[in-house]
């Protein structure tokens, strides 16, 4: 398995055309993107497909697991991108998978893939159970080792207050 599938491997389209639909059919097959390997190849097979019609105009009529690439408006109904193969393909390249970009979008709404992709990268902390984690986490660091057992943390507390600095989505932190 490329990098390239780990990003589409559950991303499927269901095509058909404008033409078999007007005429009261929805005749069409589920691609799974992640088994084409750029959108040429993709669209060569969507044309083998529909073969029977001179100019097909392809109808995405539905979609599974894309969540991200709906987010980014690289897919949706009668609609996807030339980019979303080399989105994906940043996206495998880096460190990250994709549901941490797709939480950074979740927090901070839609952009362009070029800036979330440089927020990520610049503003990703990690993943954690709750903001009481990450607030331990954060500030363990400045805890002394011989810090007396009388003292007493709130971490619910000191969460809360962090939390002005950060923001989270399932679990993904990132500074503000």
């Amino acid at each position: 398995m490329t990098n390239l599938q780990n990003c589409l491997d559950s991303c499927s389209i269901y095509v058909g055309t404008y033409a078999k639909y007007n005429n009261g059919s929805l005749y069409g097959k589920w691609f799974n993107l992640a088994e084409y390997s750029d959108y040429d190849e993709l669209l060569e097979a969507m044309k083998e497909l529909h073969q029977d019609e001179h100019d097909p105009e392809f109808m995405m009529q539905d979609y599974e697991n894309c969540s991200f690439f709906e987010k980014l408006g690289l897919i949706r109904e009668s609609y996807i991108s030339k980019d979303i193969y080399e989105i994906a393909e940043q996206i495998n390249d880096s460190s990250y998978d994709v549901e941490v970009f797709d939480a950074y979008v979740d927090c901070v709404g839609k952009m362009d893939f070029s800036s979330v992709y440089d927020s990520v990268i610049n503003y990703y902390i990690g993943e954690y159970s709750d903001d009481e984690t990450f607030a331990q986490y954060m500030l363990e660091e400045n805890i002394p080792d011989s810090l007396p057992n009388y003292i007493y943390i709130d971490w619910e507390a000191t969460a809360r207050n962090l939390m002005y600095d950060y923001f989270e989505s399932g679990g993904y932190y990132f500074r503000a």
